[in-house]
């Protein structure tokens, strides 16, 4: 008889935030996948469980995922944990679901904490639709580029950032999405828990007056808006004018820029569009 594969939800970071059903989950499986075997050990110990750990992260995932199901396979029940929250969301864990699943073997959500929900929760932004992205790419080229695929998403806007790329995360946001509602959460559950809102140049700001920002951070970024649509228009409409003036795209761009009062970087971006559209034409 094949045995099951629990994926199981940790703390980020306040240890009592671990569900009864985790616990007694982590006590009857046979063995426990971990990310660092010294973080699932410091959670286990505090709540005396003592079972054989096996290193299963990003690095080693594909052999130890292949390892993993030949024990359950041979009847073994095997629980998943990360170093923090839902295994699989932006962890280790996907691989061996999958893999689990191709086998017949039954995937167990235990569920407890993830960062990006509890964020969210407490963003004030609206939660009935949203997207989560992980981390962004660590290059501010693709940073921005990935920034310009999700931008006319209605949907909120989720994603983990690390405290050494926060402010220029933020620099690219506000450059690219425009400046946005948002809310940032920083070590959550934990003793200097922190969450910051409002719009994105204001927390920018507060951010860049501080020595050092530490632990990771989760983002959540206000959806594109109908308004926003019709100031895209407004904004196209006004650039026409100016071009059918004789003005210079970067002449225009000035123009429109200062007149409604919105990011040139915006502007030019649209301004790109017209002109190619009008030299076309």
């Amino acid at each position: 008889m094949k045995g099951k594969l629990y994926i199981v939800a940790t703390p980020i970071g306040n240890l009592e935030d671990i569900t009864l059903r985790a616990l007694k989950t982590l006590k009857e499986v046979d063995v426990i996948a971990c990310e660092d075997t010294r973080v699932t050990r410091k959670l286990l110990s505090k709540y005396d469980i003592e079972k054989p750990l096996v290193s299963y992260h990003e690095h080693n995932e594909q052999q130890k995922a292949r390892e993993l199901i030949s024990l359950l396979e041979s009847g073994k029940n095997i629980a998943v944990v990360s170093d923090s929250g839902t295994p699989g969301i932006s962890d280790p864990g996907y691989r061996i679901v999958t893999l689990a699943s191709q086998k017949g073997i039954e995937v167990i959500p235990v569920p407890g904490p993830c960062a990006a929900i509890a964020a969210l929760s407490v963003s004030g932004l609206p939660t009935a639709r949203f997207a989560f992205f992980g981390f962004l790419p660590k290059s501010a080229k693709k940073r921005k580029e990935f920034l310009e695929s999700i931008r006319e998403y209605p949907e909120t806007l989720v994603f983990y950032e690390s405290p050494n790329r926060i402010l220029e995360t933020l620099k690219d946001i506000i450059e690219v999405l425009g400046d946005r509602n948002i809310s940032i959460s920083r070590e959550l559950t934990k003793v200097f828990e922190e969450s910051l809102k409002g719009k994105a140049s204001c927390v920018l700001e507060t951010l860049r007056q501080r020595q050092s920002i530490k632990g990771e951070i989760t983002v959540v970024v206000e959806g594109k808006h109908h308004e926003e649509t019709d100031l895209g228009q407004e904004v196209e409409r006004e650039l026409k004018e100016c071009r059918e003036k004789g003005l210079s795209l970067k002449e225009a761009v000035q123009t429109v820029s200062k007149e409604l009062g919105i990011s040139k970087n915006l502007v030019y971006r649209k301004a790109l569009t017209v002109w190619q559209k009008q030299s076309r034409a």
